[in-house]
């Protein structure tokens, strides 16, 4: 394994990983320090989006050191993008991130524009970006990482056979809803970080209605940003009024559902995310 990120991520390892399905990943496995695989049989708690979010969360596996609130033990693996793909992680998430036909809102659309008007991204990046949406394939995804990739982590880490964990923020929180609603067994909790629900008709609506009144007992933590609803962006009012709806939705069924209000945008939130899921969800 490579050894790239010691010093800069401590107790990091760094591999590159083809999916069954030919896609090629980088995966960043950080273990909490004195980690012993032979012994310690700690669960894996997969972050997605590893390029843009290893350097946020994985420094935060010192939370289990913390002697006023203590976490779970466990190792974190982010999952994100090699080789050339890495510098188009942003629309590669779009693939992989997104539910099977999942609708396209005009806001998005409107958004992906003005980046070309302020010359954050040509007129073909835009066409890639967006063409990654018309056959997203988060299904296949979540066999990458349930099927191709915790075997190898299982196998090296010496991690526990249950117990894991997975959080996404954005599309990787519309992501981390999809993997909820499929009632997979594999997860013992997720977190879902300001969803990316930006159509009012989301597979995630339909998906939740078809489930009746009962849900997955897989514990579920879902925050948002007040800093989307009440700024001037129409994308992310609509993502955070979708992901309140969501909430709403849950509130006369059974299940294991706890939500939290940031006070963050968008782009500041990963972090107070992914670290109120580890509070709410991987407190001891």
């Amino acid at each position: 394994m490579s050894t790239m990120w010691q010093g800069c991520l401590p107790h990091t390892d760094y591999f590159e990983m083809r999916s069954s399905g030919g896609h090629d990943y980088g995966v960043w496995v950080t273990t909490p320090p004195g980690y012993d695989p032979a012994a310690a049989q700690a669960p894996v708690v997969y972050v997605l989006d590893g390029n843009w979010a290893v350097g946020m969360t994985a420094p935060l596996i010192v939370t289990q050191l913390d002697p006023m609130q203590s976490i779970q033990p466990y190792v974190q693996v982010s999952v994100g993008y090699a080789g050339e793909e890495a510098e188009h992680w942003s629309r590669l998430r779009n693939r992989d991130l997104v539910p099977p036909g999942e609708p396209i809102a005009q806001e998005y659309l409107d958004a992906v524009e003005m980046g070309i008007e302020t010359g954050t991204m040509t007129r073909e990046q835009a066409d890639a970006y967006l063409a990654e949406l018309s056959d997203s394939r988060a299904d296949v995804f979540l066999d990458f990482l349930t099927d191709d990739l915790h075997p190898r982590i299982e196998r090296d880490y010496g991690t526990a056979p249950s117990g894991h964990g997975l959080f996404g923020y954005s599309y990787g929180g519309l992501f981390s809803l999809y993997a909820w609603l499929t009632k997979s067994t594999f997860f013992e909790s997720i977190g879902a970080g300001s969803p990316g629900i930006v159509n009012a008709d989301s597979q995630v609506f339909a998906r939740l209605q078809a489930m009746g009144d009962t849900l997955p007992a897989t514990k579920l933590h879902v925050t948002f940003n007040d800093r989307e609803l009440l700024g001037e962006l129409a994308v992310y009012q609509n993502l955070a009024k979708n992901a309140a709806t969501f909430l709403h939705r849950l509130t006369s069924r059974s299940g294991s559902v706890t939500s939290a209000l940031m006070h963050e945008t968008h782009v500041t939130g990963l972090q107070a995310s992914f670290l109120s899921y580890l509070r709410t969800c991987r407190a001891q």
